[in-house]
């Protein structure tokens, strides 16, 4: 992957704090791309997870929405996308670990902003195990 470049984007409900976590992420100098939204109105999460998931390619993503549901509902519908609805630390480390998830979904109405850099900073330094599972992720259909 690029490890450098993270793609982020957000409904108006993730957009908050989908700033406070691309300002974390540009002071670890990280490249960001966001593909928005770009203000507190109104949009449909769909379309935002939608341009992120087509982006993704050998990246990192992060999506963000109130619940983080929607996000993870749609973008695991993409080619080559294993999303993550992460609420801890716990298991952002874990979806990297034995899921190898390419995206790291938010709530932000579920997470705190320190919560959700926590899952943030772990998600990007945990490698995959691969082993046994990456049996399990050849079977996923991607």
């Amino acid at each position: 992957m690029k490890e450098n470049i993270i793609i982020i984007a957000s409904d108006h409900a993730g957009f908050k704090l989908k700033s406070i976590i691309s300002k974390h992420l540009k002071d670890q100098n990280y490249i960001v791309e966001d593909t928005g939204c770009f203000t507190e109105d109104p949009v449909d999460y769909p379309d935002y997870a939608k341009k992120l998931c087509l982006n993704i390619k050998n990246k990192k993503g992060i999506l963000i929405c109130g619940s983080g549901i929607g996000m993870s509902i749609c973008a695991n519908r993409f080619p080559n996308v294993r999303a993550a609805l992460c609420l801890t630390e716990e298991m952002s480390t874990l979806a990297r670990q034995h899921n190898n998830a390419n995206i790291l979904i938010l709530g932000a109405r579920m997470v705190t902003s320190q919560i959700a850099l926590k899952c943030v900073n772990s998600f990007l330094s945990t490698e995959f195990l691969a082993g046994r599972h990456q049996a399990r992720i050849d079977k996923l259909i991607t």
